[in-house]
């Protein structure tokens, strides 16, 4: 497997199958975790394609594997981001970590997807959600 990210709120690797593993630690893990999980089936219950899918969900070891999103996206235009993010409200969705390092492009698909759903909010539920990091918090190095 190769490690993408090492840090003190997760451990992502993506093994040589191409599937992403993210180990959640650190502050609220367990919340994280199954607020994660929860969003992204729920995305997928409403026929969101532009965002990793569950294959495989380790409750006891915090560990999610996903599908994979493609690439890490180094530039785009803030307006574009903002459309990019936006987009999820038609799902009931709020990302709630709207920044770059959580959008990839796949060039397989031939488009830009999110990821990162930790903190992200069900809008028809949002006292299901962990509150997000706030704004000046540090953090975890680019995806």
């Amino acid at each position: 497997m190769h490690e993408v990210k090492d840090t003190a709120r997760a451990l992502v690797r993506i093994g040589f199958d191409g599937r992403v593993h993210k180990t959640f630690r650190g502050h609220m893990a367990r919340e994280r975790f199954e607020n994660e999980v929860r969003v992204l089936r729920h995305l997928a219950e409403r026929g969101c394609d532009y965002v990793p899918k569950i294959l495989e969900v380790v409750p006891s070891l915090l560990q999610l594997v996903t599908s994979n999103c493609g690439q890490r996206v180094d530039h785009l235009n803030p307006e574009r981001m903002r459309e990019i993010y936006d987009s999820l409200l038609a799902y009931g969705v709020r990302h709630q970590d709207a920044v770059l390092r959580n959008i990839t492009y796949s060039r397989q698909e031939g488009r830009f997807c999110i990821i990162d759903f930790e903190f992200a909010q069900l809008l028809h539920a949002p006292e299901l959600s962990p509150p997000p990091p706030p704004p000046d918090a540090p953090r975890d190095p680019a995806y």
